[in-house]
């Protein structure tokens, strides 16, 4: 089918700029000021709604195989069409865990059957993610997108420096989630000014940072591509800063709740918990200034639903983890882009740029690439609610959040799997 987009405010050329699209056999053929429709176009008023390359997430939890009651394939991929991606990573704490060839199959399968957009699967670091030995890093690596044992920090130095070494061999991101277990006291938030105040167990910030610097020092030695996940603490955004000025090949992510939430936001309930936890006001004004100087690269959602039940028993007792695929893009252009913070083009170039030059995933708005697209109103105002989500988790701390930037359509590969245009 030829697809003729018409009156589109297109990110072309690292600028918007008004324009018409045609794509042919899934790729854009056209891009000009004024493309007259053919006979067999199928042609779609875009009405000056903005027009971005599909968003690239690296870090999501689809939960299949293992855990089909929180998400599978299907729904979670369906979430991140709702939220304007075209390309996600899945990480690996799955069951049974892709740590060799025989286990990642069964994630392949159900990916290549059920996904509807680009799912690109993350290989385990160690063998079921324990931290004890090398899963089969070689065999996997043609088929994942980065080695991880994301949930987990790896917990010995020189297993993490045998993991690097084995992933600079196979010229693949080491993809880290950075937690000191012996410095983590049963905590479950930050241990902050609200866990102080509500008498609950706190999780420091150095059990973060901690890691960090260790693994640093390993990327220094071994050259590995190095890529530090979900940061959330001041010193994390300063030891990266430094890490940057001396070459070190690393890059890192944080989420949207990192960005705009502080830990006296936090109510007593489940929607609120997630590890890393919510840290202190300096730490996301911390964050914020690394967004703004380039020291963090990307912002992903680390999307992880859960059952209704496993989040509905306060900040003590549920499980980590809350949804993020359908409520990042306009939450962060509420939030950074219409308060001045930082401009539209920075957003693309952390949900989209960044993520795909990093990852080597996803696409842009350019002739002869893919169409992996996605349409927004960036007038139309609503109310999050989770009840109308595409996922199979609703836990999210911005529900009735009110918020700008709908998203109207998302394009993958030519075809259109979400629209409501």
């Amino acid at each position: 089918m030829k697809i003729l987009l018409k009156n589109a405010m297109a990110f072309v050329d690292k600028k918007f700029t008004k324009c018409d699209i045609s794509i042919e056999d899934n790729v854009i053929k056209n891009i000009s000021t004024i493309i007259p429709p053919m006979e067999d176009d199928f042609v779609i008023d875009l009405k000056n709604n903005y027009l971005l390359p599909g968003l690239i997430d690296v870090h999501v939890h689809l939960r299949e195989p293992g855990f089909i009651y929180k998400e599978t394939v299907e729904t979670g991929s369906m979430a991140g069409a709702k939220g304007g991606y075209t390309s996600i990573c899945a990480m690996p704490n799955l069951n049974p865990v892709p740590d060799s060839m025989e286990n990642l199959k069964i994630e392949l399968e159900a990916i290549e059957k059920t996904a509807n957009i680009n799912v690109y699967p993350y290989g385990a670091i160690t063998k079921e993610e324990k931290g004890e030995e090398l899963s089969d890093m070689e065999e996997m690596s043609k088929y994942i997108i980065a080695f991880s044992d994301d949930g987990k920090g790896i917990q010995e130095e020189r297993m993490m420096l045998e993991a690097m070494n084995k992933a600079k061999e196979l010229n693949k991101i080491i993809a880290a989630h950075c937690e000191v277990n012996a410095l983590l006291n049963n905590g479950y938030i930050h241990d902050g000014e609200y866990a102080k105040l509500h008498g609950h167990r706190g999780i420091c910030s150095e059990s973060e940072w901690k890691e960090i610097e260790r693994d640093i020092e390993l990327a220094k030695k071994t050259g590995v591509k190095y890529h530090v996940c979900h940061i959330s603490t001041k010193e994390s955004v300063e030891l990266i800063r430094k890490a940057k000025k001396d070459n070190v090949d690393i890059t890192c992510e944080t989420g949207p709740h990192y960005l705009i939430l502080d830990d006296m936001m936090l109510q007593e309930d489940g929607r609120f918990k997630m590890n890393p936890p919510i840290r202190s006001k300096e730490d996301r004004q911390a964050l914020i200034e690394g967004i703004l100087d380039g020291t963090i690269d990307m912002i992903a959602t680390d999307h992880a639903p859960h059952s209704e039940e496993e989040k509905s028993r306060g900040l003590e007792k549920s499980v980590m983890g809350i949804v993020g695929l359908e409520t990042a893009f306009p939450l962060l252009y509420t939030y950074f882009v219409k308060e001045g913070i930082i401009s539209l083009e920075k957003l693309v170039e952390l949900m989209n740029t960044n993520p795909r030059e990093r990852f080597e995933i996803g696409t842009e708005i350019k002739v002869g690439e893919k169409a992996d697209l996605t349409v927004y109103d960036l007038n139309e105002k609503y109310i999050i609610d989770s009840n109308n989500f595409a996922s199979k988790g609703k836990s999210t701390p911005f529900n009735g959040y009110e918020v700008f930037g709908k998203c109207k359509m998302t394009m993958v590969g030519g075809k259109i799997i979400f629209n409501e245009i």
